[in-house]
């Protein structure tokens, strides 16, 4: 089996001549010549290797004191030249020590990085236990003040814009002052310096780079991402352990987060890795609904397992039933929107604002649109509208601009208390949570959360969750809101990821069918011996859970589709990994056993019940070759697992995941499964 990448590649190798030596020296030979008369220079000769480094500093000095004549730029030539002479030799470095040579006078001079903030107040230590002078230097630019200034223990403090920085530490003498934070303690010092205050190779590092004696060590931002996972279920026997039991999860975030990883030139954080979000993130062709009492049909497969001979691959999917649009009740909607300090990124807020317009196209006039912020305090910015009023709306939206801390708890009250306000009887209210999940003030436990929310989901309320942006994502915060607020978690990289989620699948996450949705499977120890879930590690349930109508489950929306893979080992198989009991038995309880795999028990309720229905169903044994559908299904499941790093997958590789993601990328009228293939081309790339 072959894919288009594949064809590409012979296509371009039947296509290539052949390599000319005397044209390629040619070719190289004018090009040097170019480039040798490209670098004339009017002025002084261009530093050569056999020059001294260090006489190169002082070269550039002097062309930036003969350049900048204002008190501005001469303060910040003097930051230029201080920074250089604290990253020379140690010979060099004496100079700037008490009594190491001849007083420079750097702590004497303020200094101000170009084109940073207008207004500079330095407090100049004189000597040790002596009170600090303030010196205030002249507007360099019409920007906000920035202060730097020293208390009596010598901590120096100053607010800089957000930037990449250089942290310049110095063993003894303290460094000057440029911009960002600065303390001053017995023997040390450090300065974080504007990069483009310095040279040139390190403008646009997205970072930091400390400078410790002669050597400069980079240092990424901090990454306060966090991930809710669990870690992978292992194998159970059947004669100990029969039953599993889990809770439906319809939420995609999981996917989009390893997209935008992979997409970045990394691999995803293990913990990023939820492999039932990946495999429930594509469309797969199950039977529609009956038209029997529940409102979802579920179907049964097995097959081979790709990555294990001796194994099968049993998939459960669900289909729910899609109703006409004309049936659909009203809708009341209030967009939660994060507009901190942390959003201001293009990924984030900007991102956010196409995203509901797109959205907005899909509402009928008669549904109804708030809209609720939250950056240091709440505020609604957007009265209770119809959707029909779009310019009222999308006015609204437009004027939002990130800036302050995140309020998430008194956000969230907010919301909740403008959603009852707008809710009517047979009306459907959804707060929808868009954040990069950083709820940095009040409420920001997730276990606190959970309790808030699931109290507020009482009420009819559902709340889902859109997750913006990189570098803070708190996905654990999030799914700790979607899980218990009734609602989904979608993470949201591009513009076609918004659509996705908010246009095509939009039905699908505004209008549950199904709430408290439970999954239970009894295997036949007549038959199976041993059986592993894929995925699904943190909706997993106790046995008893899935009888009692007061524990909570997820949903299943208009439309939705759920997928379920178990790996199970046959009686008899060479897989086994878990020993015989001396005192177990293997004998099947249930009539007509030999022809079971295993019984499959599903609980729902209608949206808004208390009392839960019960869907049975026996699974009767057979292997067979995978459709399309299954066969891609087990190659993200193996892709997933992959990159979690699992041990039951053996030598099954990045190039079989591929082979059989492309076996079974069928007519893929979106385009997802391609995507999905380049994914785990980019994968294999960055593993190797």
């Amino acid at each position: 089996m072959t894919d288009d990448l594949d064809d590409l590649k012979r296509a371009l190798a039947a296509a290539t001549p052949p390599p000319d030596p005397a044209r390629r020296s040619e070719i190289l030979r004018m090009a040097q010549e170019n480039f040798d008369a490209a670098q004339g220079s009017p002025g002084a000769a261009r530093p050569m290797s056999d020059r001294p480094w260090w006489a190169n500093i002082g070269q550039g000095a002097s062309t930036m004191l003969n350049t900048l004549t204002s008190r501005g730029g001469l303060a910040a030539t003097t930051a230029l030249v201080a920074v250089g002479f604290l990253i020379v030799t140690p010979q060099m470095r004496e100079l700037l020590t008490p009594g190491g040579g001849a007083d420079l006078g750097l702590r004497e001079q303020p200094v101000v990085a170009p084109n940073w903030p207008a207004k500079l107040t330095q407090r100049r230590m004189r000597g040790e236990g002596q009170r600090a002078d303030a010196v205030e230097m002249e507007e360099l630019a019409p920007e906000p003040a920035l202060e730097t200034f020293a208390s009596d223990d010598a901590d120096l403090a100053a607010i800089a814009p957000a930037s990449p920085t250089v942290s310049v530490k110095q063993a003894q003498a303290p460094a000057p002052v440029i911009a960002g934070r600065t303390r001053l303690a017995s023997g040390a010092a450090e300065s974080a310096v504007s990069p483009q205050a310095m040279d040139g190779s390190v403008a646009g590092y997205a970072g930091r780079l400390i400078i410790e004696q002669d050597i400069i060590v980079a240092q990424p931002d901090p990454d306060t991402e966090a991930f809710a996972n669990e870690a992978p279920n292992p194998v159970k026997s059947v004669t100990t352990e029969p039953v599993s039991t889990f809770s439906v999860d319809v939420d995609t975030a999981s996917w989009s987060v390893v997209r935008s990883s992979l997409t970045s030139g990394r691999l995803p954080p293990v913990d990023a890795v939820r492999i039932e979000e990946m495999v429930n993130y594509f469309p797969y062709d199950y039977a529609a609904p009956d038209g029997g009492t529940a409102p979802f049909q579920p179907t049964v497969s097995v097959s081979a397992t790709p990555w294990n001979a001796d194994t099968q691959l049993m998939r459960i999917g669900l289909q729910g039933e899609l109703p006409a649009l004309a049936d659909r009740p009203p809708l009341n909607l209030v967009f939660l929107i994060d507009t901190s300090g942390s959003m201001q990124d293009a990924d984030k807020l900007p991102l956010l604002k196409q995203s509901f317009r797109l959205m907005l196209a899909e509402l009928r006039p008669e549904d109804q649109i708030a809209i609720v912020t939250y950056a240091g305090s709440a505020g609604q910015v957007l009265a209770p509208t119809a959707a029909g009023d779009r310019s009222t709306i999308l006015a609204a939206l437009d004027r939002l601009e990130a800036g302050g801390s995140t309020a998430g708890q008194a956000g969230l009250q907010q919301a909740y208390q403008v959603a009852e306000g707008m809710a009517g009887d047979g009306e459907v209210s959804r707060i929808i949570l868009a954040t990069d999940g950083d709820f940095n003030v009040g409420l920001n436990d997730p276990e606190a959360l959970k309790d808030y929310i699931a109290d507020k989901r009482e009420t009819g309320t559902y709340l889902s969750v859109l997750g913006f942006g990189r570098g803070n994502l708190d996905d654990a915060t999030m799914q700790a809101l979607a899980q218990n607020g009734n609602g989904q978690a979608a993470y949201i990289d591009t513009l076609s990821e918004a659509r996705k989620v908010l246009v095509d699948q939009l039905t699908g996450a505004l209008f549950p069918i199904a709430g408290d949705v439970k999954v239970q499977v009894e295997f036949n120890p007549a038959t199976v011996a041993e059986y592993r879930l894929i995925g699904y590690e943190t909706r997993a349930l106790r046995r008893e859970d899935f009888n009692n109508d007061a524990f909570d489950a997820g949903e299943i929306g208009a439309g939705h589709q759920v997928t379920a893979l178990y790996e199970v080992t046959p009686v008899g198989s060479s897989a086994i990994l878990n020993d015989p009991l001396r005192y177990g038995t293997s004998d099947a309880t249930t009539t007509g056993s030999d022809s079971e795999l295993a019984f499959l028990r599903l609980r729902w309720k209608e949206p808004g019940a208390d009392t839960s229905q019960l869907v049975e169903q026996p699974i009767p044994i057979g292997s067979g070759q995978p459709d399309a559908d299954m066969a891609f299904a087990a190659a993200i499941a193996g892709f997933g697992q992959l990159l979690r790093g699992s041990d039951y997958i053996g030598d099954w590789s990045y190039g079989d995941a591929i082979a059989l993601a492309t076996e079974g990328r069928g007519a893929d009228t979106f385009g997802y499964r391609a995507e999905a293939i380049t994914m785990m081309r980019l994968a294999e790339s960055l593993s190797r």
